[in-house]
């Protein structure tokens, strides 16, 4: 029964030890140090912005204190109750403004703004309680006549916009600035092409110029060989053989020349022809009777 009762002790005790340290741990998560004296008040809040337990309460920048807990005000219908957990030595005086105040961030935090009283607040009241708009809430108050101020005018704007942006003529025009850079944009491309094909041109280029470079000399070459041929005999030759062929063509046409009758004379021509005949029967007659004109003696 001894060991029994030890060991339901050990886990009574243990588990009070685990209660104890979670509640401390958790309280000590939420920044309030139970070890630490401190005094609570009260502050009731119609939109507490975001504020939420644990967040601190500063006196001009300093942290005094943070939000303990926050609860609906049920017997106050509209109302939040704060309950703030601030330094025990912190005395405030009465007319003290609880401000709660909203960083960029959107982090709530509650400024305490002290009065001018001699008299201070006992622990457990209720302090007075104000939420600041803060400086997203001035910027927007500052700015929202200004807006509104300006919407007319934009409205205004907005609609000559409308109007010159309707106008078909200017439609029309930036039309035409579309097919223009459209153009430019084709031609900057063919001339980037043009570009990219140079190197290969210019290489045609060298490569033609190099072949007439050849070509001329060549040229001065053959132009050299021809000085050194003998051209002025080559056309007296010419010259020369020229004459006789105009000589024998005029003897040729000449009907009381030697050739001119062989072409002209037509009795020449008629006995040639008869002659040429006669042989033709001359050799068909031979062949038919040989024995005429060949007589073969035998010893």
């Amino acid at each position: 029964m001894s060991r029994i009762f030890r060991k339901e002790t050990v886990i009574g005790a243990c588990t009070v030890i685990a209660i104890c340290v979670l509640f401390f741990g958790i309280e000590y998560l939420k920044g309030i140090n139970i070890f630490k004296p401190a005094n609570y008040y009260y502050v009731s809040y119609t939109d507490v912005n975001g504020l939420a337990v644990s967040s601190p309460v500063t006196v001009n920048g300093f942290k005094v204190g943070l939000v303990h807990e926050i609860s609906y005000e049920y017997d106050n219908p509209g109302h939040v109750l704060v309950e703030l957990n601030l330094d025990k030595k912190l005395r405030i005086p009465k007319g003290t403004v609880a401000m709660i105040q909203t960083d960029l961030l959107g982090t709530a935090s509650i400024v305490l703004q002290m009065g001018s009283e001699n008299e201070i607040y006992n622990v457990g009241d209720k302090l007075i309680g104000k939420t600041d708009a803060g400086m997203m809430g001035a910027i927007g108050e500052s700015l929202l006549p200004s807006v509104e101020n300006i919407l007319p005018k934009v409205d205004t704007l907005l609609l000559s916009v409308t109007r010159i942006t309707s106008d078909s003529s200017l439609l029309a025009a930036i039309q035409r600035l579309d097919a223009i850079s459209r153009s430019i944009d084709r031609t900057m491309r063919n001339i980037d092409a043009s570009v990219a094909k140079l190197p290969a041109t210019m290489d045609n280029v060298n490569g033609i110029t190099s072949n007439i470079n050849q070509i001329s000399g060549n040229l001065a070459t053959v132009s050299d060989e021809l000085k050194d041929l003998p051209i002025k005999p080559m056309m007296d030759n010419a010259n020369a053989t020229m004459a006789n062929l105009r000589q024998i063509s005029s003897q040729l046409n000449n009907p009381e020349s030697t050739l001119g009758l062989l072409l002209h004379d037509r009795a020449l021509y008629d006995n040639l022809n008869s002659a040429m005949a006669d042989l033709d029967s001359l050799f068909v007659d031979i062949k038919r009777s040989p024995k005429r004109y060949i007589s073969i003696k035998l010893l």
